[in-house]
């Protein structure tokens, strides 16, 4: 029987990566396929023929990177193993027929296994949250089709239908569906850019437009209301309100830009911060109110100044997730018990700060700039221009009210 085996090959430069090959032995004849996957020595356990995930504090991209090797590790022997057992359904074969299929990509490479191949790119690029949303969507592919691969030339407009059924009738609502369904056309389209498939248009009769969403926005009142609830025995259900308030206060700052505030951040009685998701840079006066949140807890051990990425040997992405999920599901406690017209959610304060903002003349223009929004470019024709003390009075104008 044919085997597969990973072998690291180091480097001739003391320091230097080395490089990964897979040795494909049958009938005592070997094969060598050629990788260019590096790899340090540190980061290869030839015992166990694995990547060594070592998830080094402050080095995400290269933990991400390791990670993104052993999934193309797993995926590549997954498709050798595949040709193995294709080729002895058969009758015999050489190893030299189990290496040409693996070599072509176009004959072999499933639409399953390409979209895996993207979220194996996006995290090497560093772009963590996209290959998120592609993995979501490959779940949900993949739970539609049984776990079984799908050729490219498979993927057609019915089959498209179908998985579209199905997702209505898991009870998806059609932004959901469109979410699923649009991640898809793109690694499809970028398929036949690479001239892996030929454009058959597969998506042309489902739903990828975006529906207006239902209100995400609560009332001023509402707000003082979560303010002024005594949650003083409940300390979880307490940490969940002050996360909601301190993303209400700095202008609707979303929880993953709060999560990676520093703590040099915040200087001269300002805080600034660069968002994550667009990359702009904001500036906001720190208000007594932000302050009092902060001396309620401990000093964080981290750089970090929120408690909420709070350990050092910890994935740091994963503290942030983890916390975003709890502090969602406490909050939609505190907004059953307050009986809001919504499910509360950190979503909400983003939304509220920018409703009520609105309520009370603050100009378009001064909003989007106070988010961080660039999505309008005939808003930021306005933006580029606005002093950031116009925004700072705009908030003021907002917490005062509390």
């Amino acid at each position: 029987m044919a085997s597969v085996k990973v072998k690291f090959r180091p480097s001739t430069v003391n320091g230097k990566e080395g490089t990964l090959y897979y040795q494909v032995i049958h009938n005592r004849v070997v094969r060598q396929i050629n990788t260019d996957y590096k790899l340090f020595a540190s980061e290869w356990d030839s015992h166990s023929e694995a990547v060594i995930l070592h998830h080094i504090p402050n080095e995400q991209e290269r933990n991400n990177y390791l990670l993104s090797i052993s999934s193309r590790i797993k995926w590549d022997k997954d498709r050798l193993n595949k040709i193995i057992h294709t080729l002895s359904q058969s009758g015999s074969f050489t190893a030299d027929e189990i290496v040409m299929p693996f070599h072509d990509n176009r004959q072999e490479l499933s639409f399953n296994a390409y979209i895996r191949q993207q979220i194996a790119r996006l995290k090497r690029l560093g772009k963590v949250r996209t290959s998120e949303t592609y993995t979501a969507a490959l779940r949900s592919f993949s739970g539609f089709m049984n776990d079984h691969e799908v050729l490219f030339d498979q993927l057609n407009t019915d089959l498209c239908a179908e998985y579209e059924a199905y997702l209505k009738g898991r009870g998806n609502s059609p932004n959901t569906i469109s979410f699923y369904m649009r991640i898809l056309k793109a690694v499809y389209n970028r398929a036949v850019e690479n001239g892996l498939t030929e454009q058959r248009h597969p998506f042309r009769f489902v739903y990828t437009g975006v529906e207006k969403t239902l209100k995400r926005a609560i009332s001023l009142n509402d707000i003082k209301r979560i303010k002024g609830l005594d949650l003083s025995l409940k300390s979880n259900l307490n940490f969940a309100r002050d996360m909601f308030l301190f993303c209400f206060y700095t202008r609707g700052m979303s929880f993953i830009d709060m999560a990676y505030l520093r703590k040099k951040d915040l200087q001269n009685g300002i805080l600034s911060y660069r968002r994550r998701k667009t990359g702009q840079q904001l500036f906001i006066k720190w208000e007594r109110c932000m302050q009092e949140i902060l001396d309620k807890y401990p000093v964080n051990e981290t750089e970090y100044l929120l408690p909420i990425i709070t350990v050092r040997d910890e994935d740091y992405r994963k503290q942030y997730a983890n916390e975003l999920h709890r502090v969602n599901h406490l909050l939609k406690k505190i907004g059953k018990q307050l009986d809001l017209p919504i499910p509360l959610t950190m979503y909400v304060g983003r939304h509220s700060w920018a409703s009520i903002a609105k309520s009370r003349n603050v100009p378009i223009a001064v909003i989007s700039e106070g988010m961080g929004h660039d999505s309008e470019n005939t808003t930021q024709i306005y933006l580029a221009s606005l002093d950031t003390s116009v925004v700072d009075k705009a908030n003021k104008k907002i917490l005062d009210l509390l």
